[in-house]
């Protein structure tokens, strides 16, 4: 029988070409709709999936490749008898090469304007079933769903007159991956349609954005994926206008900053080392902001992660140069500022979309043997249930600096504890087995800076301890959850010492 290959794409980059080569290697092209139209005003000659099947395409397109006539074609053992009887007597032509590509799905949905007819009209059927079909049936049938494997089939057809049986199992592992992804993004989309919080069944899927050279040490392998349709203000759709390749502890810790800035709409800047912030300061200006940052700790920020929600002018950047640093995140670069970091060769330099997409996400972190997901830590303090514990109220002062300290220690790991005052953080506590330890560490680093200071924890104070130490140290107002059946001792002990407690009746445990 002669040579047969089916080609229906959405995707038509270079398939006229692909499917001139295959023409001139002897195989007879069969094809649908605007594919077929494509190769045949290429020149190349075509016949139409009806005319194999004898049956015209019906249900506006729906139906037109799900018939035996075809899946025959694709499922044949071509090395077995029984089978090839089969084929012989219901006239089914073996189909050697399969070319296909789905319905534009993930483009559909990404249209700000879709709708749901419009979605559920591009969840390709006839397409998957192809695929599949020639994926299981791999040992016998080349299928390509990438363009960028269309040179590697055309070589080996023209040197050996077959595809070799290695590169045959690599693209049918390829299309089973392609469809994989495909149906988690409509299921995705279809869970989201439904409002299914917590589905019997969680189908992810993620885009390969960078192999990375190791993972969190040299002796780990690592690779970056970003999701597709995901946050477009997002360290994933981070754009890399200057230095080395970004590693894996560069793009945790740029994340952790990119987190912290975002929690602020004026002038911020974030200095982060191992997922923690060093120093965050607010100001009139980026320069400001970022000046306070780095007296927060200077000694810190030495090889760190800046995050600035501002463009980087040639003043900021002339600071920033002064300092070893890792990465510098920011919404832009004045041209000036681009050449004075653009000194130093390894500085890596990212801009993102500041007032791009701010998709809500599902966190997603993995245990051995099963995956955990949660919605992002994205309570403010305007949603909690604010209480003053104690007999004293804060000062207005007071309340911006509590404000700042709660927009931080959200993203200190826990147990957290920051101490700050109403533009900079001062000293910072973190990962610590018990709060003490991590306020006692918090208020070492402020120094003499803690006289008038407050103090922010993610979760409530088990003990007293930890606002006794506050209040020795100069410390004059604490912002906390609330919640322990000690609050009592903790309220007693501010009130003894004159401080202001606020309870948020919010806990922001971060491990």
């Amino acid at each position: 029988m002669k040579k047969r290959a089916l080609i229906s794409v959405s995707d038509k980059n270079g398939v006229a070409a692909f499917a001139k080569e295959l023409h001139e290697l002897g195989f007879e092209i069969v094809s649908t709709g605007g594919t077929k139209k494509a190769i045949a005003e290429a020149g190349v000659p075509v016949i139409g999936v009806s005319d194999v099947t004898g049956f015209p395409e019906i249900l506006e397109g729906r139906v037109k490749t799900l018939n035996p006539l075809i899946h025959g074609g694709l499922l044949a053992k071509f090395d077995d008898s029984s089978h090839q009887a089969q084929l012989e007597k219901h006239q089914i032509n073996p189909i050697q090469v399969v070319c296909v590509n789905l319905y534009p799905f993930q483009q559909t949905i990404a249209k700000p304007d879709v709708t749901v007819e419009d979605a559920i009209e591009n969840i390709d059927i006839g397409g998957p079933a192809m695929l599949r079909a020639s994926a299981k049936n791999h040992a016998h049938v080349t299928v390509v769903v990438d363009p960028i494997d269309y040179e590697t089939v055309i070589t080996q057809l023209k040197e050996n007159d077959i595809v070799d049986a290695v590169t045959k199992r690599k693209l049918a592992a390829k299309v089973f991956r392609h469809t994989a992804a495909y149906d988690a993004m409509i299921a995705e989309y279809m869970t989201e349609l439904a409002e299914e919080e917590q589905s019997e069944k969680l189908t992810v899927t993620y885009e390969l954005k960078q192999a990375l050279r190791y993972g969190e040490n040299p002796h780990q392998k690592a690779s970056f994926y970003r999701k597709p349709l995901g946050s477009v203000f997002s360290i994933a759709n981070a754009t890399q206008l200057h230095g080395k390749e970004l590693s894996y502890n560069n793009i945790n810790d740029a994340d952790a900053a990119l987190q912290i800035v975002k929690e602020f709409d004026g002038p911020a800047a974030v200095a982060v080392k191992h997922m923690n912030p060093c120093g965050v300061g607010i100001g009139t200006d980026i320069y400001d902001a970022f000046s306070k940052a780095f007296a927060a700790d200077p000694v810190s920020i030495f090889g760190g992660i800046i995050a600035l929600n501002r463009e980087v002018n040639a003043q900021t950047a002339t600071k920033l140069h002064e300092i070893f640093l890792e990465i510098i995140i920011a919404p832009s670069f004045s041209a000036e500022a681009l050449e004075i970091l653009q000194g130093k060769k390894n500085l890596r330099l990212l801009t993102i979309p500041f007032e791009g997409n701010k998709k809500t996400e599902k966190r997603l972190t993995s245990i051995e043997g099963g995956l955990l997901a949660q919605d992002y830590d994205t309570y403010g303090l305007e949603e909690a249930n604010i209480t003053v514990a104690t007999t004293r109220e804060p000062t207005e002062e007071e309340w911006q600096s509590l404000k700042l300290g709660w927009k931080v220690v959200k993203h200190v790991k826990s147990n957290a504890i920051v101490v700050n005052n109403s533009d900079q953080t001062l000293g910072i506590g973190a990962g610590q087995m018990n709060r003490v330890g991590s306020a006692k560490i918090a208020i070492e680093q402020a120094g003499k800076a803690v006289e008038g200071a407050t103090m922010a924890s993610d979760a409530f104070f088990p003990m007293n301890d930890t606002v006794e130490a506050a209040a020795k140290a100069g410390i004059t107002a604490i912002i906390q959850p609330g919640g322990s059946i000690k609050d009592q001792e903790s309220i007693e002990k501010a009130n003894e010492y004159g401080l202001a407690m606020v309870f948020t009746g919010v806990r922001h445990f971060k491990h």
